[in-house]
């Protein structure tokens, strides 16, 4: 049977959120529509990835701090009569940094599959004392996303952090404007977040599995206590059809903080950008 999710209306108080939200759901629907489709060359079934995730600094040089993977699968259960792809990254720390800060993550993102939008988001944190769930479901005719804590208005075709990465990987270099920026809503604890994303050219990186010739981007971060700009981040994708992540380098306050590919499996086309192995 297909799966839906509860009605974000069950409570008396959430009837009267949404009289109350009417007039700016329908008034946004006007000038944003959902997506119906979008074209998807750079992934697909079975797609399985591995990261060796490190801090690097002057006095410590390069220590492994954990392991990432992401797998791509269809999921058993349909969402609004929908196909999805059921979109798994989990995270763990490794070595000496499970002694002062132990981590155990996992996120879980329901894709539609035509349209590459979220319909549920699973989080599960475990990172040192701090510990978080939650379960957001999207509905975007609607306009609206349920969270175990509240319901929030969402603008057209609104992505999770999970989705936003695949959808990224869909684009192309002409997607991008005459700025070398595209913009993404993306929605996260409980709010709506407009990231801009640039575009930095073409450079080869060389890692552990070889050389790549590699699509270098920006996305624009929150700053505060962890970073000190807008931009610390920087992405490497490679530069075929299946836009895989090589590398990502985030400056930190005291060094940088890396993720690299170890290891990869069932790609959607040839990963003809390698260069060498």
């Amino acid at each position: 049977m297909p799966h839906r999710p509860p009605s974000p209306f069950t409570r008396r108080r959430d009837l009267l959120l949404l009289l109350i939200l009417l007039p700016f759901i329908y008034s946004g629907s006007l000038t944003a529509q959902v997506r119906q489709s979008h074209i998807n060359e750079a992934f697909g079934e079975g797609e399985h990835t591995r990261y060796r995730v490190y801090y690097s600094s002057l006095l410590t040089g390069n220590v492994t701090a954990g392991e990432a993977t992401i797998e791509v699968e269809s999921a058993r259960k349909k969402f609004f009569d929908k196909e999805v792809w059921r979109i798994t990254g989990t995270g763990v720390s490794k070595g000496a940094f499970n002694w002062f800060f132990k981590v155990k993550d996992r996120f879980e993102s329901f894709v539609d599959k035509e349209a590459l939008i979220p319909y549920h988001f699973v989080r599960r944190t475990r990172e040192g004392d701090y510990v978080k769930d939650d379960d957001v479901f999207f509905y975007h005719e609607q306009g609206l996303a349920t969270s175990r804590t509240a319901t929030k208005p969402i603008p057209a075709n609104v992505h999770d952090f999970v989705s936003a990465l695949f959808f990224m990987r869909t684009l192309n270099v002409e997607n991008f404007d005459a700025d070398s920026s595209y913009y993404l809503d993306f929605f996260l604890d409980d709010s709506v977040y407009v990231s801009k994303i640039k575009y930095l050219g073409r450079e080869v990186i060389e890692t552990e599995l070889g050389e790549f010739r590699c699509l270098k981007i920006a996305p624009m971060m929150a700053t505060g206590n962890v970073f000190a700009n807008a931009y610390p981040m920087f992405v490497w994708v490679t530069d075929d059809k299946n836009h895989l992540p090589i590398l990502a380098e985030a400056k930190v306050v005291v060094g940088s903080v890396k993720m690299e590919l170890t290891a990869f499996k069932n790609l959607r086309n040839p990963l003809t950008s390698r260069l060498s192995k």
